[in-house]
């Protein structure tokens, strides 16, 4: 697995793609406990599946002969997917489904080594409230330092900092570092910053959900004119009805696979069908 920095170029408007095909993607344990869990998955054969009747929660467990006894998980497993201009995308699951990983590999903070992941279009991710933040310098200061990052004239820079500022309403603290802020303070700020420009293509993972009800209210508001303004949006999140309002089609993620894959409301109406089977 490698890394790579995300797509900040933009193509023509309407013709924006993401194409996965056959994507696995796993992670090393590197800790004490992994000698025991060797020793397990030897006498399982190889690796650990649950006994569980209902939906696996978390990848698969493994341990790779000829590579010096490594435990793997593997977060995602053959997964394959193709989005298109106009689409709105919901990833829906347990946790550790692998939604969150499969987001991070289009925002290519995960890469895998085989190049079988294509976007075409320019993306920008809100996928961590603390993402790019630069803790001892001051909120005010962290909007200067994305602007300038984005390639920003001082004007706009300018700009940005003001409409920053009249949405997350953080008055005196925006002159504070940000270390002292509170985690809504952290997500009003990010969340800012990070809906000031409306990419071609929008990746979005559910803490912009964690704020108090007021701002919940003013972000979804925010963000509809930014998803209205893009070719493609993939979002997360495990409140249903912000995906059966914002998606035209889900992605129902179990294990690192994809389980179902279809318009929302045939999708949803499965899923909500399993959920209650297995409660």
């Amino acid at each position: 697995m490698s890394t790579s920095p995300l797509q900040t170029r933009r193509v023509p408007n309407g013709t924006s793609r993401i194409d996965i095909d056959h994507l696995s993607l796993d992670f090393p344990i590197f800790h004490g406990g992994a000698r025991s869990l060797k020793k397990m998955l030897f006498k399982r054969g190889k690796s650990i599946l649950t006994n569980a009747t209902g939906p696996r929660t978390g990848g698969q467990v493994q341990l790779r002969p000829g590579e010096s006894g490594t435990v793997y998980v593997q977060a995602l497993e053959d997964v394959s997917l193709h989005i298109r201009a106009g689409e709105r995308v919901g990833l829906i699951g347990h946790n550790g489904a692998g939604k969150s990983t499969l987001l991070r590999v289009l925002a290519s903070i995960y890469m895998p080594d085989a190049p079988n992941v294509h976007i075409h279009g320019q993306v920008a991710a809100l996928l961590d409230v603390n993402s790019g933040m630069n803790q001892e310098l001051t909120g005010r200061e962290n909007i200067t330092l994305m602007g300038r990052h984005k390639g920003m004239t001082t004007a706009q820079i300018k700009q940005l900092e003001q409409d920053v500022e009249a949405f997350a309403q953080l008055e005196t603290f925006l002159d504070l570092p940000v270390r002292l802020y509170s985690t809504g303070m952290r997500i009003r700020l990010g969340f800012g910053i990070a809906t000031t420009m409306t990419p071609q293509i929008l990746l979005m993972d559910e803490w912009f959900m964690a704020g108090d009800v007021h701002f919940q209210e003013r972000a979804e508001k925010r963000l509809a004119s930014v998803v209205n303004g893009t070719d493609i949006l993939v979002i997360t999140s495990h409140a249903l009805g912000v995906l059966e309002k914002w998606c035209t089609r889900l992605v129902w993620m179990e294990a690192g696979r994809i389980r179902m894959d279809g318009p929302t409301r045939d999708v949803m109406q499965a899923y909500r069908a399993s959920a209650a089977s297995s409660a």
